[in-house]
This record gives structure tokens, C-alpha cells and sequence, in this order.
């Protein structure tokens, strides 16, 4: 279904799905800000800031795009964990730090559709925590099944 949105995104459905999704969400004492995570393409994902807008419109959680792409990468679908992680090194910078008194107590949560490796959130989080802000998660709309376990091998599992 998220393909799918990609491709003829529906408010409607977002929507509907950031609803449920906001119901596992904790109480802040500071909403959060919210960053998506850019595209490099000119036809990107239009999901991360369609999450953004429905939390931003449910939740009254603030937006910054402060992250932007340093440089293209390679499209991750047939990477695998390790070949992601190099993928994404590097490839997001911030546009500013936060100015006096912005970052304090403020969660900031990196806004994606789809974690599978968490390369790419590790990577946008990496750029901004060197400017000074605290990203405290990422948040997304699924999450890839973990690898299966074969006999003898263990499973793999990523941490973030």
C-alpha cells in the first residue's frame, strides 16, 4: 500500500494512517519537531512530508525541512544492510543548527515512510546532531520484516 502512495499519494490515506500511527506515539512535554527526509530526486517520495503535514494537522507537532541531500545515492531496494549503510554515508547535510534555546527540550523524530536497514535515518540523524540538535528517533509508517534466521546462522537485527 505505501508503494502505492508513493506513486498517487492520498491525503485521505495518509491521513488514516498517521491517525493509528499517533495512537502509539508518547506524550511529549514539548511537541516534537518534525523532519522528513528529503528525496534527491526532482519526483521524490512525497510521503515524509505527507506525515509530516497530518501530524502537523492531528497532533500540532511542528515542521523544519532542515535536512537536505548532499549528494545522490543509489537506490536501496537490492542493497543489502551493509552496502545501505555506505550508500547513505554522507549523503544528508543541515541546513542550520538550532538557534539559542530551540533545541532545548525539544524531540526532534527524522520522518521516513519505510525503515528496512536504518541507514537512512542514522545517516539524516548523524547531520543534524553535528549542527547541536537532539534526534531522538525515527519515525516511520512500517518496517521491512527482520531477516529470517537460517539453520546456523543467527538472526540479524539492525539498532538503532
Amino acid at each position: 500500500m505505501l508503494l502505492g502512495l508513493r506513486q498517487r499519494p492520498e491525503k485521505a490515506r495518509v491521513g488514516a494512517l498517521v491517525q493509528v500511527l499517533a495512537e502509539g506515539l508518547p506524550q511529549w512535554r514539548r511537541r516534537p519537531l518534525l523532519v522528513p527526509v528529503p528525496s534527491w530526486k526532482r519526483q521524490g517520495n512525497p510521503l515524509p512530508a505527507l506525515v509530516c503535514h497530518q501530524l502537523v494537522h492531528q497532533l500540532g507537532y511542528r515542521r523544519s525541512d532542515l535536512l537536505e541531500r548532499s549528494r545522490p545515492v543509489l537506490g536501496q531496494h537490492h542493497l543489502k544492510r551493509a552496502m545501505r549503510l555506505a550508500n547513505q554515508e554522507g549523503a544528508f547535510r543541515c541546513r542550520r543548527g538550532p538557534r539559542p534555546g530551540e533545541a532545548l527540550g525539544r524531540p526532534v523524530l527524522i520522518v521516513d515512510d519505510i525503515l528496512t536497514s536504518g541507514a537512512t535515518g542514522c545517516n539524516a540523524a548523524t547531520a543534524m546532531e553535528t549542527l547541536g540538535w537532539q534526534v531522538v528517533g525515527i519515525l516511520c509508517l512500517a518496517r521491512t520484516p527482520a531477516a529470517r534466521a537460517r539453520p546456523g546462522r543467527p538472526l540479524q537485527r539492525a539498532v538503532i
